[in-house]
Formats: C-alpha cells, structure tokens, sequence
C-alpha cells in the first residue's frame, strides 16, 4: 500500500514509516501542505494522513482543497493524524473531506486500525498484526 504522510515534524514522519514498514507499506513525505497536494495531484495514493498544524497552509485547507480538485486522489481515505485535541476538530476534519481522525502520539494499534477500516477490501488484512 502507498501511502503519502503530510507532517511537518521529521520525528513524527519517521515514527510513522517506521510503523507502515512492518506491514509492508511504502510510505511518502511532505513537509508542508503545499507540497503534498502537489503530490496528491501528480499520482495515486492508497491512503493519505495529514497533520493539520503545519507552517503556511493548514491540512483543514489542504483536505478541503483535496477534495473540491478532481484528481487522482479527490477520494482518497484521508487519516488526519493530530496533537490537537480541541472539542469539534473531529466535526471539523469530516466536515471537509477527512475519513478518521486519530491523536499524536500515534499508537501503532489505532494508526492500524484506521487504515484497516478504510483500506480496500483486498488490502485490509495488511494491517493486522499477529
């Protein structure tokens, strides 16, 4: 599965490949929204996480941008991955476009979890560990 992570911090970006990695998952970088959806409307991806605190354009905007865009990815599976935990950013993130919404620190379980119940039929199983 290929996997396009929007995140401006690099210890987060890591951490998360890290975890795609062991389920056999490829994963892709952007530092900032900008670049991703420039990456978003260059080729398909299986599944998309966004941060949504970046410097310039936030992934509020960039979910919603991706999804007013015909391209490759208008319907892509969007994860926003956050360290915000304000009480309607949840409402907030579906209402533009977003699929699921999980909390920095990312646990594997949940991250797995997500991509599982939004992943094709064929490639859901890839998220399960034994």
């Amino acid at each position: 599965m290929l996997v396009l992570f929007v995140e401006d911090d690099p210890m987060n970006r890591r951490v998360v490949r890290d975890m795609l990695r062991v389920v056999g998952s490829v994963m892709e970088e952007a530092e900032e929204a900008a670049t991703g959806l420039e990456m978003l409307a260059a080729r398909p991806y299986d599944m998309v996480l966004m941060d949504l605190r970046m410097p310039g354009m936030d992934g509020i905007t960039a979910i919603r941008l991706l999804r007013e865009t015909p391209g490759p990815n208008q319907s892509t599976p969007v994860i926003v991955v956050t360290a915000d935990m304000a009480p309607d950013l949840r409402a907030s993130c579906l209402a533009v476009g977003a699929d699921e919404v999980i909390v920095k620190p990312v646990a594997m379980a949940a991250l797995l979890d997500a991509m599982a119940r939004l992943a094709p039929q064929e490639a859901a199983d890839e998220f399960v560990i034994d």
